[in-house]
């Protein structure tokens, strides 16, 4: 991630005093604040790999108040209030807290962190009680605060991407579980109905889908068409051909690709490193992935398979939508590569379910 940014910062920086008529982003201002997203990440890893896990189960619903309220909070300053030295807003949607030189503070990574304790525990008792299939006492009230979860962020900020990959984490947890499969039908299909509801409502979205649906039919030569980001993260892959262009040598960071940093980097980073480089991260990202489901299936204590099932349903949600959206085989999805997208909020909160992660594989 670090090597990413050293690369691609200084045209990065470029693109944005272009627009602003300034000089205010250096050629070190993306890898310095990545930098530092990674030391406040090893912090967030070693903290959450020594706090007990009972301790955080005892907290985990204020927790999860907290995340709505400052869900909540987000919205007023930003969408009624427009409060801009508050919330910082972009293409209409509010996501995150200004923080003045620390950037940004996304709640909804915060939020995601306490659902996954949150739900993590509350399965775990109703399974102590034996009733994980009761719908009244155990399925209503997990749908309940992930619908309320999901309209905060899925309606709210706007942001779908960061809606599924919640979605698909409690879902994880749930298959993990062991609850049955016909309850597990139900939430799935009223799961997809909501889908389509969130996307017929906002326009953006649909023509995300239509646009995905046309494929290569159609032509983008204007940064405003609407297949003009995936079209050119393609060309970014199929320039990098088997071994890419080289560090610092990205044509598409110059500004052709839009979000090239965070959204978009593995597209540059097939650019950048070619075939090999872009499968190495897969390589690396799937090993990671197999591993959290071996910790999980090892784990005896209910809650805390639960919890490591939920990182691996995070953390797949996000690498799989990120690189399918990328290639072209799923809708364009705003949603960051773990680790590797540059990005305070999600690297810390990211690394702390790794350091929960990893307390908990010493029970296995």
């Amino acid at each position: 991630g670090l090597v990413l940014m050293y690369a691609i910062g200084p045209q990065r920086a470029n693109v944005l005093n272009a627009l602003s008529g300034g000089d205010y982003y250096s050629d070190t201002y993306f890898v310095i604040k990545q930098v530092v997203s990674l030391v406040l990440a090893i912090g967030a890893f070693v903290a959450l790999a020594m706090v007990p896990f009972t301790f955080l189960k005892r907290y985990a619903e204020q927790l999860v108040w907290i995340g709505l309220g400052l869900c909540i909070l987000l919205y007023i300053t930003g969408n009624v209030l427009q409060i801009s030295q508050i919330a910082q807003c972009s293409l209409g949607a509010c996501r995150w807290f200004e923080l003045g030189p620390l950037g940004g503070f996304q709640p909804a990574e915060f939020l995601k962190f306490a659902l996954l304790l949150y739900v993590a525990r509350f399965i775990g008792i109703r399974y102590q009680q034996d009733k994980l299939n009761d719908i009244h006492q155990t399925v209503w009230p997990v749908v309940g605060v992930a619908l309320v979860s999901l309209f905060f962020v899925v309606v709210l900020q706007k942001d779908l991407g960061t809606g599924l990959a919640i979605a698909s984490m409690l879902f994880a947890m749930l298959v993990a579980s062991g609850m049955k499969w016909s309850i597990l039908g139900k939430i799935i299909a009223g799961g997809l109905i909501l889908g389509v509801l969130s996307v017929l409502f906002f326009p953006h979205r649909m023509e995300r889908i239509t646009t995905f649906l046309q494929g290569d039919n159609s032509t983008a030569q204007d940064a405003q068409d609407a297949n003009y980001h995936i079209k050119n993260a393609k060309i970014a892959l199929g320039t990098g051909g088997l071994l890419g262009l080289g560090i610092g040598n990205s044509v598409q960071a110059t500004g052709y690709l839009p979000e090239a940093i965070n959204d978009s980097v593995f597209a540059i980073i097939g650019e950048t490193f070619g075939f090999v480089g872009a499968v190495v991260v897969l390589i690396v990202f799937s090993a990671l992935l197999i591993r959290l489901l071996r910790i999980s299936d090892h784990l005896l204590d209910m809650p805390m398979r639960l919890a490591v099932a939920g990182v691996w349903g995070w953390l797949a949600a996000h690498v799989v939508l990120n690189i399918a959206s990328m290639l072209g085989v799923f809708p364009l999805t705003g949603i960051t590569l773990p680790l590797l997208s540059f990005g305070g909020t999600s690297m810390v909160f990211v690394a702390a379910a790794l350091g929960l992660t990893f307390q908990l594989s010493r029970y296995t």
